[in-house]
């Protein structure tokens, strides 16, 4: 006779008991817009902590970026987390910057000090008359104006870091240089993440480290921008995937059941603030905050109703 009890339970979450918050980056196409756009709104009405905002070193990026969170703060009920880096820029350049984000009403600024101009694997140069790294970026934030300011940290160490140990050391430069917070580089182990918080926590570091999470949409992309990151992918990962390269509902459904085992894993570790690299894609970071106990807010469920 089938039991008529309910499943193990994971710890129990709702509104009021975890944060999220979500990442965009700026479209580079009207198609791209659209979709950016379509996800902000079926997001929004979960009423993350903040939304944030990539920052490339061309021109052009930045513009779109300014263009993107200045839309956000208009036309949403969104908190945009504006992201600056050192890469290209002189001071004067990245300080004209900072002021028209306050301008704005920019209160969070993501710092980072940003990938080489010729992509990930080139050797960094800090840029001339610019700010050396992201600790020397954070401390020129502070200097202009109040910015809650969050910054990067690496659970498996920066790519181009020669140890975990001195990556730790640079995120300590850059809370003393009065950082808020950190947002973690993903990771698909939840044991990376809980060793490296071991090893923050014992280098005096106790501001919140949040950790990053990535919804695999594509498990070929999410393989090669995990390897190119620095971030180890589990063995047991690729065997969920295996067969389904042409089978996109159910890669879909697996891609689901992955991300979600994950944060359930971490919930139930006692974690309640999560970062979702969007990837500018709605559905699998709204099927897991449904899963961590968010609904959408009643306005705008009665809003849906009511137009």
């Amino acid at each position: 006779m089938l039991s008529s009890q309910e499943p193990p339970k994971h710890r129990i979450l709702g509104r009021g008991d975890i944060n999220v918050s979500f990442e965009f980056f700026p479209p580079k196409s009207d198609a791209m817009e659209e979709t950016l756009w379509r996800s902000i709104r079926r997001l929004e009405p979960l009423r993350p902590e903040y939304v944030s905002v990539t920052y490339g070193a061309g021109g052009s990026t930045r513009e779109r970026t300014h263009a993107t969170v200045g839309r956000i703060l208009r036309e949403t009920t969104l908190k945009p987390a504006a992201h600056l880096t050192c890469v290209s820029a002189t001071r004067e350049d990245v300080d004209e910057v900072i002021r028209d984000y306050w301008d704005l009403g920019v209160r969070h600024i993501v710092a980072l000090r940003g990938d080489p101009p010729g992509g990930v694997g080139e050797r960094y140069e800090p840029t001339p008359g610019g700010y050396i790294n992201a600790a020397d970026l954070v401390s020129g934030i502070k200097k202009i104006a109040p910015f809650e300011i969050s910054v990067a940290c690496y659970p498996e160490k920066h790519p181009e870091s020669p140890s975990v140990e001195a990556d730790i050391d640079m995120l300590k430069e850059k809370i003393d240089a009065g950082a808020t917070g950190a947002i973690s580089q993903f990771f698909f182990d939840n044991e990376v993440y809980f060793r490296f918080l071991d090893r923050v926590l014992a280098a005096g570091i106790t501001v919140p480290i949040v950790p990053g999470l990535i919804p695999i949409h594509n498990f070929r992309q999410a393989s090669r921008f995990a390897e190119r990151s620095g971030a180890s992918m589990p063995d047991w990962i690729g065997h969920r995937f295996e067969g389904l390269d042409d089978d996109q509902e159910t890669r879909h459904l697996v891609a689901a059941t992955v991300v979600a085992e994950q944060v359930m894993g971490l919930v139930d570790q006692g974690l309640t603030e999560f970062h979702f690299y969007t990837l500018n894609r709605a559905d699998l970071v709204y099927a897991i905050c449904h899963l961590l106990g968010l609904r959408p807010a009643k306005a705008f469920t009665e809003a849906k109703v009511t137009t």
